[in-house]
């Protein structure tokens, strides 16, 4: 065998004259794909016992392998592993260190494979763990929705369509919407665990390999359900990488969306949240500011999230099948977008743990704007056999009549209301009532108090 030296790039032979500078600069990911060594390491591993199953290594080898492949991993973790970027990426780093560690065999390790597979399976495997704990994250984020929701059933504020009062609503209906919103971006995350659940290892660069290698063993060894059909689909696939950026793309535009909302909320116009000295900052020249900046910060990061699927769409769009080095910048794209979104569903767990309605001024708010009119309609369609049409214009008629003494709808007097349609009795007034409101939408998935305390408990079994 030909002495790798641990000195020179691994296509030294073939490639006569030292790599340029700027080359080796711009040409190596190191500082990025070494946070894949967990994974590099699993699937060595998992290769070359492999490779012995089959007969293609000895025994002896194949343990030395493993040996000098626990002990990187050791040097790694504790911090007393040296990367060096002339040796481009974490695998020809592992492998060279791998050389210093147990000599000549450390060779057999890329017996049967190619960086190209091997690239893959790690990256595989890192998104697979990347979306668990990102639902971890998210299930955290739900439990406290569901805490804050418990405290703030019985919590009545307004429901708003076009930033307008629309229909009076528990507070806790309209956090436990953000459960449902949750529940699709754990389910997208899900979609994209069962879509890449092909294993890469074994196709080598492009075209498979002719050595006996048992591709289904490796496939149940890192957790794969089957190994990948074709070798050139293989080594092009990044549509994993997409999958994983539209759910972080989407799961990042909720969590700006409940920021965005939180934010106006806690404005002093609306002043229907009271945020927690915990998660708020001040200001270098009003002393009496209180700003939501954690909710700011939420709200402007699915911006660089967006432009990470963005990029990587970009990237993909003009390339034809099989490798090229446009491929190389995927992995940093992902790790940046995790890393983001990591953070910002840290940050919102603690908001909502530092959240307290304003009970007295959503009750106000609420009984502004006419928000029980369409229970008034309701109400005439039910009780005096109008169509729902004729009982609309009727309730607009006394809204109308309302606005202009200046009037709530539950300020208005019996005497008032039978100026415009005779037929009422006093029982309508309850009708005005914003308790009796929100209990009377009892339709399934509706914001009655016994809807929700249900909804709860469903959620509760559901984790």
């Amino acid at each position: 065998m030909t002495k790798n030296k641990n000195n020179q790039a691994i296509w030294n032979t073939r490639v006569k004259k030292k790599t340029s500078n700027l080359f080796q600069k711009i040409g190596n990911s190191i500082d990025v794909d070494k946070r894949l060594y967990k994974e590099d390491i699993m699937g060595s591993i998992v290769h070359v016992e492999m490779l012995f199953k089959q007969k293609i290594i000895s025994f002896k080898i194949k343990n030395k392998i493993i040996y000098g492949l626990k002990k990187i991993e050791k040097e790694i973790a504790n911090k007393k592993f040296e990367f060096n970027k002339k040796y481009e990426d974490i695998h020809m780093n592992i492998e060279k260190r791998l050389f210093q560690i147990i000599g000549e065999e450390a060779g057999y390790i890329h017996t049967a494979r190619s960086r190209n597979d091997q690239v893959i399976t790690d990256f595989k495997i890192w998104t697979r763990s990347s979306s668990k704990e990102i639902n971890n994250l998210i299930d955290k984020v739900m439990t406290s929705i569901i805490n804050l929701a418990e405290k703030n059933i019985e919590t009545i504020m307004p429901g708003f369509t076009h930033l307008k009062n629309a229909q009076a609503i528990s507070f806790a209906h309209y956090l436990m919407a953000y459960i449902e919103i949750f529940k699709r971006d754990k389910k997208r995350f899900n979609n994209n665990l069962d879509n890449l659940n092909e294993n890469p290892l074994g196709v080598a660069a492009l075209s498979g390999t002719s050595f006996n290698i048992d591709r289904n063993y490796t496939t149940k060894k890192l957790g794969f359900k089957r190994p990948t059909n074709n070798s050139i689909d293989t080594v092009s696939d990044r549509d994993f990488v997409l999958d994983f950026l539209y759910a972080t793309a989407v799961c990042s535009m909720h969590i700006s969306r409940i920021a965005e909302e939180l934010i106006i909320w806690n404005s002093d116009g609306f002043n229907l949240i009271h945020l927690s000295d915990k998660i708020v900052t001040g200001s270098s020249i009003m002393p009496q500011k209180k700003n939501p900046d954690l909710l700011e910060y939420l709200r402007g990061k699915s911006g660089s999230i967006y432009g990470n699927l963005f990029s990587m769409l970009t990237i993909l769009k003009g390339l034809p099948l099989s490798y090229f080095k446009d491929l190389q910048d995927d992995k940093e794209i992902v790790f940046k977008s995790k890393d983001i979104l990591t953070d910002c569903l840290q940050i919102l767990n603690e908001v909502l743990k530092n959240i307290n309605a304003n009970k007295k001024r959503m009750l106000e708010l609420a009984n502004l704007g006419f928000t029980t009119a369409t229970d008034l309609a309701d109400y005439l369609v039910i009780n005096h056999s109008m169509s729902f049409r004729k009982a609309y214009q009727k309730t607009a008629e006394i809204v109308n009549f309302a606005e202009k003494k200046n009037k709530n709808l539950n300020e208005l007097t019996l005497e008032e209301l039978i100026k415009i349609e005779p037929n009422l009795t006093n029982d309508v007034l309850k009708v005005f009532n914003l308790k009796n409101s929100v209990n009377s939408k009892k339709s399934y998935g509706g914001t009655s108090f016994d809807n929700i305390k249900r909804m709860i408990i469903k959620y509760k079994k559901e984790k």
